[in-house]
Order: C-alpha cells, then structure tokens, then sequence
C-alpha cells in the first residue's frame, strides 16, 4: 500500500476545456446507455453504491464523497475486454460492502481529461485501472484485471488507510453520512460551475460563509471558483512568456502560479510564489504573500504540499 498523495480538486480537469462541457455531457450519456446485453460492457452505475462519474461531477462525486467514504474510481472503456472482466466484480463488491466504501465509473473516452490526470500521475496509459481516492488523498491504485481475491485484499488495505484518516465507519457508513457528505450549497455551487455559472457558484458560497464563516470546504471552493474566474480571463501561453520575460513581476509570476495549480502542478505554483517572496520586499512581497495564502485555500490545510510551502513561508517571513 502506498502513501497517501497529494490531489489536486483541478488537476483533474483542465480549466480551459469546461466549453466543451456540453459535448462531454453528451458523450458520457451515450456510454451511460450502454448495457452488458449485447457487448458485455460493463454496466455503469445502478444504486448508491455504484455511480457514474464524469468531468463535471467529479469534485462532488469523488473528491467531496471521500471525505466522508472512501471512493473507488474504476477507469475503463467499452472497448476494453479485461475492464469487462474486473468492472463486475467491482459493481458487485461495491454491493456488498452496502456503502463502507463508493465505486464511481469513469468511462476514459468520454472523460479524457479526468483521465489523463490519472495516467499522468500514476505514471501508466493502461486500463482497466482503479484508484482509491480517500478523504481528498489518493491513496493507492492498481492497473489491469486481478483475481477477486486480490481485489480484496487491496480493498481491505484501502479501509484500513480510511480508518486511519478517520474516513467512514464500516458497512452502512455511506447511507448514514450520504446528506452531510455533500451540503446543498456545495452541489448547488458545483452545478453552477458545471453550467459556466462562475458568478452563481461565487454568491452561493458566499452566502454559505455568511452562514458559517468557520466553513473550510466552503472556503476552499470559493477560492477554486475565483481561481476559475481568473485563469478563463488569461491567455495562457502569453502569461507564460511575460513570467519568463519579467521574473520579478509579481503580477505576472501569480497568474503564471494560477496556471499551474489549475493544471495539477501545486508544488511549481507554490516554489514560484516563493521565489517572489523572497526575492522581493514590501508591497510587492506582501502582495505574493496574499496570493500564495490564496492558493492554499483552494487545497485545504491538511494538503501535503501546501504544509510543506508553509514551513518554507514561514521561514522566508521570520
């Protein structure tokens, strides 16, 4: 088993794709219509147990539910003959374990983007290919079709890291937890992130805050949203080439940072933040002081790497 590692909510998903959102959508629809009658396909999700998951519910579906149970992602395509081997016997594993943990589907061809970030991180092009995603950490993966048996045992060493995070409560878990695993206003703020509704995810969560000024994950998720807002105004490759040209811009570093976490690359985000602060004094440092703290928010404080770049804030500062 190895350790838990950091997850990015958007390294997951390139920003700039969510126009094509609507396509995706249809995609997925298409694959969900797919049944094992005349392909042996695998069947997609049939009960709380087993969902589907796609680009634009994945933050709700998998980062947010395992913070309360943990997920299971089996990536897969139709035309895979060993996904159809495992998918079943994950659906039906997942069934019987009655809710101690969550399988979410991820058809690769539908949800490219999604996947790419898997294979990237995990260092691997093959499928099938299943991740445990616990309380926002991946944890472990395997590739390809093993034995029931090993499945298993992986599953087993899976809940024992859950129980070490304190994630879930065994068989059943997931029934009792299933309304405050993901509030109304988180959905209602990431279904308006899925409809391109930015400034409706903002007042939502905002509201949220009003209501519970103490709400980590609502916190969090305005700072993805804002994130969001910034990087759709950029012209990426322009930004880039300005932070190269202008190292001591701070305007230009932090938008370049913005890129970088919204691809999945925190520590590069962090390590340039960093350099600006120290490299820099007064206002502008004060100003790279408040975007890095920003971009903290969009990870959370138990992140890996976001303790990792406050020890060397902290060291930078005093």
């Amino acid at each position: 088993m190895q350790q838990p590692r950091d997850f990015s909510l958007y390294g997951a998903v390139d920003l700039g794709a969510r126009q094509a959102a609507a396509q995706r959508r249809q995609q997925a629809a298409r694959a969900a219509e797919q049944d094992t009658s005349g392909n042996g396909a695998p069947s997609g999700g049939t009960s709380a147990y087993v969902i589907d998951v796609t680009e634009e519910n994945f933050n709700s579906e998998v980062v947010l539910r395992s913070r309360a149970t943990p997920v299971v992602v089996d990536l897969w395509a139709d035309w895979c003959q060993p996904c159809k081997q495992l998918s079943p016997v994950l659906e039906r594993l997942a069934q019987e374990a009655a809710g101690s943990w969550t399988l979410a589907k991820i058809d690769v061809e539908a949800n490219q983007q999604v996947a790419a970030f898997f294979f990237q991180r995990l260092q691997t092009q093959s499928i099938p290919l299943v991740v445990a995603i616990v309380d926002g950490q991946l944890v472990s993966a395997f590739p390809g079709a093993i034995p029931e048996a090993q499945v298993r045992e992986w599953l087993a060493q899976v809940l024992g890291v859950a129980e070490q995070l304190g994630v879930g409560s065994g068989p059943g878990a997931a029934d009792a937890d299933a309304a405050s695993a993901v509030p109304p206003a988180y959905e209602q703020a990431q279904e308006a992130m899925e409809r391109g509704d930015l400034d409706g995810a903002v007042g939502v969560l905002e509201k949220a805050l009003a209501e519970s000024p103490g709400d980590s994950t609502a916190k969090g998720m305005l700072a993805q949203v804002n994130l969001m807002r910034r990087v759709d105004s950029y012209d990426a490759a322009a930004v880039r080439r300005d932070a190269a040209a202008n190292p001591g811009d701070v305007g230009a570093q932090a938008k370049t940072a913005d890129i970088e976490l919204a691809t999945g690359e925190a520590e590069a985000a962090f390590n340039r933040m960093l350099g600006v602060i120290g490299r820099t004094t007064g206002e502008d440092r004060d100003k790279a002081r408040l975007h890095l703290l920003d971009l903290f928010e969009i990870l959370g404080p138990d992140d890996p790497t976001v303790k990792k770049a406050r020890g060397r804030l902290a060291a930078l500062l005093f």
